[in-house]
C-alpha cells in the first residue's frame, strides 16, 4: 500500500496557489535593460550620416528663423500621393 501526501493537507488549500501568484508577480517586476558603450556612442555621434543630418537641420533652422524657407506644396502632395499609392 502506497501513502501519499502525509500530514495535514486541508489546513490551507490556497497557499500553494498564492505562492505561485507571488512568484509570477516577482518575475513581472523585472525590467529589461540596455547599455550602450561609450565607444558605440562616439561612433554614432561622428558618423557621416549624423553629421550631414545635423548640417541639414541647422540650415533649415536658419532659413525658418530668417523667413526665407519656402514650402513646395506640389512636392508634398506628390510625396503623399506616392506614399499611399505605392
Amino acid at each position: 500500500m502506497k501513502i501519499n501526501n502525509l500530514g495535514p493537507t486541508g489546513i490551507n488549500p490556497y497557499k500553494k496557489q498564492m505562492n505561485k501568484m507571488a512568484a509570477v508577480e516577482s518575475k513581472a517586476s523585472k525590467a529589461d535593460k540596455v547599455e550602450i558603450s561609450s565607444e558605440a556612442k562616439q561612433l554614432q555621434e561622428t558618423s557621416p550620416v549624423t553629421v550631414a543630418r545635423q548640417e541639414r537641420v541647422d540650415a533649415l533652422t536658419k532659413q525658418v528663423q530668417s523667413g526665407n524657407y519656402k514650402i513646395d506644396a506640389n512636392a508634398i502632395a506628390k510625396s503623399v500621393y506616392d506614399f499611399y499609392t505605392k
